[in-house]
C-alpha cells in the first residue's frame, strides 16, 4: 500500500493550467485501490483548499464532501504513540514534525511508500521509502 501526502489531494483538485500534468498524475494515484492516508491530510487538504488566497478555492461544503469521498480509503489516526513516534523522527531525521507525522502515520497503515514532493525523493526513513510521483511533470 503507498500513502497519499496532502500534495497529492490538492493537485488533483487543481484548475491551474500550468499544474494539469501534476493534477492528472493525482488523479491518477486516486484512482488506486491500494492507497493510505491520515487524519492529519485530510485535515490539511481541508486547511489549504478552503483557503481564502487560494485560486479557485472549494466552498465548505464542497471540501467536506469530498473529504467525505476520501473515507473510502484506510485513514489512519493520530494518536499519543504517533506523536511520540512522529517526535522521535523529526530528530533522528532533521525534518520537521508534520512531515514525521506523515511518515508514522504510513508505517502505522503499513505503507513502504509515500508519495509526496514535499520529502527527499527516494530517501528511506527507516523503512518507509519517498516517491515523489511529480517528478516527471
Amino acid at each position: 500500500m503507498e500513502f497519499a501526502d496532502t500534495n497529492v489531494l490538492l493537485y488533483a483538485i487543481s484548475s491551474d493550467p500550468k499544474e494539469q500534468k501534476k493534477a492528472t498524475r493525482a488523479n491518477e494515484i486516486l484512482s488506486q485501490k491500494d492507497l493510505g492516508l491520515s487524519v492529519q491530510v485530510l485535515q490539511e487538504f481541508y486547511v489549504q483548499a478552503t483557503h481564502a488566497s487560494r485560486a479557485n478555492r472549494l466552498t465548505h461544503e464542497q471540501a467536506i464532501g469530498i473529504v467525505d469521498s476520501l473515507r473510502l480509503f484506510p485513514t489512519q489516526e493520530t494518536t499519543v504513540a504517533m506523536v511520540l513516534a512522529a517526535m522521535s523522527t523529526r530528530q533522528r531525521f532533521n525534518i520537521s514534525y508534520w512531515d514525521a507525522a506523515i511518515l508514522e502515520a504510513a508505517r502505522a497503515l503499513g505503507c513502504e511508500v509515500v508519495l509526496s514532493e514535499d520529502l527527499n525523493d527516494g530517501q528511506d526513513y527507516a523503512g518507509v521509502r519517498v516517491e515523489n510521483p511529480f517528478s516527471a511533470s
